[in-house]
């Protein structure tokens, strides 16, 4: 039996043996991956606002055997293949970034994997958005959807910070006390977005206007849930402020102070956008733009907590050349 060639045994081993990126392109390139999984954020939050999440009625075809329908099928379909083929465009960046990370001299496993660890979230999540369709768009299956999102926005981060850092150790820059304060500031924003998928799943845009199906509706006042979301987030701005001043009080590092700087600056942009929504009757428009505010104060929560600590390029005492006899580590932190 003939051999295969090694282009088709090992692809990512034979692009790595003829190209070497240089680390701007590989940090471009899981640049390019975060880019576009907060686009899909946007264009998924479309599909629903326009009422558009079931211009195709069946999963994984568009309609009967049909893979991309037809245009007879009208402005809503159109909404929601465009968003299922941009799944492919997010594919194609997340695949990127695996080819750039695997081709970087030297190899770095951990960095590897949690490349990889994109594509697995966007395969998994675009199963989790087929099972949306077959489930009529049940608001909880739906919620989880966005919520596998927030997961490959926070793998995205790591992977982009990652790529900027050296594998010693992670080294904290802030004292125990400060960086549990930051967790406990992370874990308000993970409530605060799990919360406001409620109020959408509440919410007056159940993301079909065929009247073909009844949708379910998750049965409570999307006021009171919006109410407890308005809490949250003022909670979450309190404990931004409360970081801010503890890092100026300690004298901790620039780095972090800026990054708690600019959550608290995308916090407030969101707080407006919220109210506005609120009160305007929830708009599309600005329900998406709020979608869209979300993931960037996830993104700027993460990036304060990476702040707080540095990974440099060797371990404290080793020698370039010790540090390339030894393995790379995986450790995320």
């Amino acid at each position: 039996m003939p051999k295969l060639p090694e282009i088709a045994r090992n692809p990512l081993a034979f692009i790595a043996a003829r190209w070497t990126p240089d680390p701007v392109t590989v940090r471009r390139a899981a640049l390019a991956a975060l880019v576009m999984s907060v686009v899909i954020v946007i264009t998924g939050g479309a599909v629903r606002l326009t009422a558009s999440g079931l211009g195709c009625p069946t999963w994984p075809t568009c309609n009967g055997d049909s893979l991309l329908g037809t245009r007879e099928m009208g402005i809503h379909h159109a909404i929601e293949i465009s968003n299922r083929m941009l799944t492919y465009v997010l594919c194609a960046a997340v695949g990127w970034a695996i080819i750039a990370v695997r081709a970087a001299e030297p190899r770095r496993t951990g960095l590897y994997r949690l490349a990889w660890a994109q594509f697995w979230v966007v395969a998994g999540n675009a199963v989790w958005g087929g099972l949306t369709v077959l489930t009529k768009l049940n608001p909880y299956v739906v919620s989880l959807h966005f919520l596998l999102t927030v997961a490959l926005i926070t793998v995205a981060v790591l992977t982009w910070q990652r790529v900027a850092e050296g594998d010693a150790s992670p080294r904290p820059l802030v004292g125990k006390p400060v960086r549990q304060l930051g967790l406990v500031l992370a874990g308000a924003s993970a409530v605060l977005i799990v919360v406001g998928t409620l109020v959408t799943g509440a919410g007056p845009h159940p993301g079909d206007s065929s009247g073909k199906y009844k949708l379910q509706r998750i049965e409570v006042d999307w006021r009171t849930i919006a109410q407890l979301h308005a809490d949250f987030a003022w909670v979450v701005v309190g404990l931004t402020v409360a970081l801010w001043f503890v890092l100026r009080a300690v004298d901790a590092p620039r780095g972090p102070q800026r990054r708690v700087a600019e959550l608290f600056a995308v916090l407030m942009a969101q707080g407006v956008i919220g109210y506005v929504q609120y009160f305007t009757h929830l708009p599309a428009a600005l329900v998406d733009l709020h979608m869209f505010g979300a993931s960037l104060i996830w993104i700027a929560v993460l990036r304060v907590l990476l702040a707080m600590r540095e990974r440099p390029e060797f371990e404290p005492g080793a020698s370039p050349a010790t540090a390339a006899a030894e393995p790379r580590e995986s450790v995320l932190g």
